[in-house]
């Protein structure tokens, strides 16, 4: 079985195909995955392999070991570009998740203040207003929508929730209005006999409405680059992608950027 990627909680810096030099934030435990969502796709593997021993890290301790790790790259010259939520789980699952943004926002300020500061989000929580209003304070947050039909959304995504749908989520990213960044993955594949394709037309003409009603200030298409739990996944072609964002561009005059 595939497994989680990040062994601590402070991760890199690596370098992020999206973001440049990231410095990654892990609010999941260390030796297992917490998450809403349990992607085919996702590199730290499914959600069966279970949340570990370890517990979530404490509000004190991402704050201790960010400021060693970035105190540390200052004394060594090391360049930041970003420094990024993800890990092996959904973050904004952290009970502190709010609290540590404003500690990782102060401590970036006064080691790297030129550096971003971005949050790597599946969009499931954004119905609290403290996970909304954190990731109001941040310089990229980055909402996943695979898709804007809510079967391929179970199918790829495999909300824990059952009540997740489309809808209700599209109605939640207009509080990101002009100023969030959507996420959406491209792939093709199959899983347990049923086909995986969210690049047809009908796909993307669904996630055109879905962009245009939720105006974001940018679009992120991409596709995969590592390993996935899922083994009949298949990347979809860089020039592809470049053809589906000059349409998208095109119907909705919304930025898109193709990683």
């Amino acid at each position: 079985m595939q497994r989680i990627l990040f062994h601590s909680t402070i991760f890199g810096p690596i370098h992020s195909r999206r973001l440049g030099t990231s410095l990654g934030v892990n609010l999941s435990p260390a030796d297992g995955k917490v998450c809403s969502f349990d992607c085919l796709y996702c590199e730290a593997g499914f959600n069966s392999q279970g949340a570990g021993s370890a517990g979530l890290p404490s509000r004190a301790d991402v704050s201790r070991l960010l400021e060693e790790k970035l105190a540390a790259m200052r004394a060594d010259g090391v360049s930041l570009d970003v420094i990024t939520f993800s890990g092996n789980g959904e973050p904004t699952l952290h009970p502190h998740f709010a609290d540590i943004v404003d500690d990782t926002l102060r401590l970036r300020d006064c080691y790297f203040p030129m550096a971003k500061v971005s949050v790597l989000t599946n969009s499931t929580r954004i119905d609290r207003p403290d996970v909304v209003a954190a990731l109001k304070r941040v310089d990229n947050n980055i909402l996943k929508l695979d898709s804007a039909i809510d079967a391929t959304v179970s199918l790829v995504d495999r909300p824990n929730a059952a009540s997740f749908n489309v809808a209700g989520l599209l109605e939640r990213l207009k509080e990101f209005s002009g100023t969030g960044i959507i996420q959406t993955m491209m792939l093709r594949g199959e899983w347990e006999g049923r086909c995986i394709d969210n690049t047809t037309p009908l796909e993307v003409e669904a996630l055109i409405e879905a962009y245009r009603a939720v105006s974001p200030k940018e679009i992120m298409l991409y596709s995969l680059d590592r390993a996935t739990p899922a083994k009949s996944l298949v990347k979809v072609p860089q020039e592809e992608l470049e053809a589906i964002a000059a349409r998208i561009t095109e119907a909705t005059g919304i930025p898109v950027k193709v990683n």
